[in-house]
């Protein structure tokens, strides 16, 4: 009974009938780089040998709308490792694995969620990834089809409240005008950096964010981001070696993020992000970048008789506060990066090409390379290259 029961749903969810709606995805990524010099290491740093690692996450989306409500639920499965157990590039370069560890196939709900419409003020509750309402882009957001690199596809200064695997519980109000919509997002920070399991002591630890987008004619869109982060985090000016023991409930983190996004021609596409945060406290959720500054291109293939095609290539320039640099130097670590020591710091630069060949409408495959100067800021370290082949199904046939 019960199977009919699953089979009966699973109709529903494949049929083109409303309100129920059905997509889905599955996303491989391997990627390799080679030996690079290193004249020495710590805890946290990228191994200098070769490494292969690979990548799987596949999602099922489920939706259910009726009149201005909207209930999302997005079971997910995810597995597979990251170069040095996801450690040693601030701006990492695989943006579908997480730092969980389990290299085999995990279950977990990914999202879980209620929207509710009324005229122009919409307001969704639930378990959801921030990066779903802010800091969006039509040309880098999205690692599964666009660039890979995390200071690529998202603002790398931002530290997104998320667990490890980049979701939280959380709600966000949008009002929309006619050119302009106004963000305002609150949500749970983990009890641990970069942790799996989320703090509900609200009153102290949270995040809030708000953003203002402004659309303008020919394709341009401008969206302007502030945050504030309360957390368990600790301070880089007071710590030695080990950030832990200066860790304070309500802590603050704050930052500012800049986006934009501007159509050239029907086929052509540019970006850019710049982003700044205080520098001061311990990164806590995304990523050990304080500073940052990014921007490439996309370009469609209508111009060489492969118009589903893209290309895409940009830059990203990370960079970390003084507090920040002296405790890396003094052979302290974060929860992503950490040499044992910093004797020549410099920026992280990133460089990162793309070609998304669609072989079918559901499938696409693409090559990636990129070029990874001073990583984890360290000039004593590298440079590093990675390759990237990239297999990505798209369920819903889109």
């Amino acid at each position: 009974m019960r199977y009919s029961l699953l089979l009966a749903l699973v109709a529903v969810a494949f049929s083109q009938e409303k309100p129920f709606e059905f997509d889905g995805q599955i996303t491989t990524i391997t990627q390799t780089h080679g030996p690079f010099a290193a004249p020495y290491s710590g805890a946290n740093s990228l191994r200098a040998e070769r490494e292969t690692d690979s990548s799987l996450t596949a999602t099922l989306f489920f939706t259910f709308r009726h009149k201005d409500t909207e209930i999302g639920f997005a079971p997910e499965l995810a597995g597979g490792m990251g170069f040095s157990g996801v450690t040693g590039i601030a701006g990492f370069p695989n943006g579908e694995i997480p730092r969980v560890g389990k290299p085999e196939p995990t279950p977990y709900i990914g999202r879980l969620y209620l929207t509710q419409r009324l005229s122009r003020f919409r307001w969704t509750l639930g378990k959801i990834a921030a990066s779903d309402f802010f800091d969006g882009n039509r040309y880098s957001h999205d690692p599964r089809t666009q660039f890979q690199n995390w200071a690529m596809m998202y603002n790398g200064a931002w530290d997104y409240p998320a667990d490890t695997r980049g979701y939280t519980i959380g709600a966000v109000q949008e009002l929309t005008f006619e050119h302009t919509v106004v963000r305002i997002g609150s949500f749970l920070e983990p009890v641990m950096a970069n942790g799996m399991k989320l703090d509900g002591h609200v009153a102290s630890n949270h995040a809030d964010a708000i953003e203002i987008q402004q659309s303008y004619r020919h394709g341009g869109v401008v969206r302007a981001m502030a945050f504030v982060n309360h957390g368990n985090m600790g301070t880089y000016r007071e710590a030695d070696q080990d950030i832990a023991a200066t860790r304070k409930p309500g802590t603050i983190k704050y930052g500012f993020g800049l986006n934009a996004e501007q159509e050239i021609t029907s086929d052509i596409g540019i970006f850019g992000r710049l982003g700044w945060n205080d520098g001061k406290t311990e990164s806590w959720a995304f990523t050990e970048i304080d500073r940052t500054a990014s921007g490439g291109l996309a370009i469609r293939g209508h111009r060489w008789g492969r118009r589903n095609d893209v290309i895409g290539a940009g830059m990203a320039i990370n960079g970390i506060s003084g507090d920040h640099r002296a405790y890396l130097a003094r052979g302290g670590y974060g929860f992503l990066i950490g040499d044992g020591s910093l004797q020549h710091a410099g920026r992280e630069t990133i460089f990162e090409a793309y070609y998304g060949w669609r072989v079918r409408n559901m499938v696409t495959i693409s090559p990636d390379y990129q070029y990874i100067v001073n990583p984890a800021y360290n000039r004593d370290r590298g440079p590093v290259r990675v390759l990237a082949l990239r297999l990505h199904v798209d369920l819903g046939g889109r």
